[in-house]
């Protein structure tokens, strides 16, 4: 009977412990299997989403072309001499399948070149700084700091290592960690401009700070093609006084390009016909000029419709657009 008992009682762990291992045995291939399932469902879901990004990849990559061969078009049509900038028929086209661009053509003579003002190192040096300083200032800058980036504006493009009042030349640059600075050279393009001190925080004060300048055009601003706030500036007269040049110069029918403009063949019947005096006309006459010849195109080609449309801008600058064109800088950018 003690023998039994022990023989039960030795029998009845083995069994209990048998079970306890079938069930861990069980719990362990659930637990397995819902990795297996988590893991299978985590690859499912990440081949689906590089599915979509290579599907819309490729789906970018296809409109972006149509749109690039939309802006190709309006180039095309734009840099056509016989195309007066008023043909919005043709400067503005609209295709099946969701494409189309928008061209523009517009004098480069309507901005500021940068280098004449900063490189007539004559009698108009000290306004054509002043007038830099007060257009800076009128963008927000406080009047210090508004003077030490026209003068290391200044420093940037002159020949010597003299020094403006409040400039910038080589020992700046060198502590700064940049050894080939300043150029001591006419500006070669805008971005240039963001690598002179003070530069960078002007942008951040006016971020539409190169809409106001070129380094392609002949030299003076164009009084047929500035705008009257920067006609104003120009030639130091007041916003009314610029605005009656613009419209006389758009004609009845306020339009640029069009049979009934009267543009000046010259600045100084600007400066007659608004009574300039001529002291002040020894500053200003430097500064301004008609009809110049190089122009700017810019045209814009899209592909597709609302939140998904592709844009990509081609712009051009190109001298004697009507005669023998030579251009003279291109760029391509995506556009937001």
């Amino acid at each position: 009977m003690k023998v039994g008992f022990l023989d039960v009682q030795g029998k009845t762990p083995k069994k209990v412990v048998s079970a306890a291992a079938h069930g861990g045995r069980r719990g362990s291939t659930m637990v397995a299997v819902f990795w297996l399932i988590s893991v299978m469902a985590l690859y499912i879901f990440t081949a689906i989403q590089l599915l979509d990004y290579e599907d819309r990849l490729v789906s970018g990559q296809v409109e972006g072309t149509r749109a690039s061969q939309m802006a190709e078009m309006g180039v095309s049509v734009a840099c056509n001499p016989v195309v007066e900038r008023s043909d919005y028929l043709l400067l503005e086209q609209r295709f099946p399948g969701d494409v189309g661009f928008t061209a523009t053509i517009e004098s480069e003579g309507s901005r500021f070149n940068i280098n004449s003002l900063l490189m007539n190192r004559g009698d108009g040096a000290d306004p054509d700084k002043a007038l830099l300083r007060e257009m800076f200032v009128e963008w927000g800058a406080e009047d210090d700091f508004a003077q030490e980036v026209v003068d290391a504006l200044v420093d940037w493009v002159d020949e010597n290592e003299l020094e403006e009042l409040n400039g910038a030349e080589f020992p700046f640059y060198e502590g700064e960690g940049f050894l080939n600075r300043p150029y001591n050279r006419p500006f070669y393009s805008l971005d240039e401009m963001r690598l002179v001190r003070g530069m960078e925080d002007l942008e951040r004060i006016y971020p539409g700070w190169r809409d106001w300048f070129t380094i392609w055009s002949s030299g003076g601003l164009d009084v047929n093609e500035a705008d009257p706030e920067k006609l104003a500036r120009a030639a130091e007269v007041s916003i009314d006084d610029a605005t009656s040049i613009r419209d006389r110069v758009l004609g009845p029918d306020m339009i640029r390009g069009t049979e009934d403009d009267q543009p000046f063949s010259n600045s100084r019947e600007v400066l007659d016909l608004l009574g300039v005096p001529d002291i002040q006309r020894m500053i200003v006459e430097p500064r301004l000029t008609a009809n110049d010849p190089t122009t700017r195109i810019e045209s814009t080609g899209w592909s597709g419709l609302g939140g998904s449309q592709i844009k990509r801008r081609i712009t051009l600058i190109v001298r004697n657009r009507t005669g023998r064109p030579s251009i003279l800088e291109r760029k391509v950018e995506q556009v937001p």
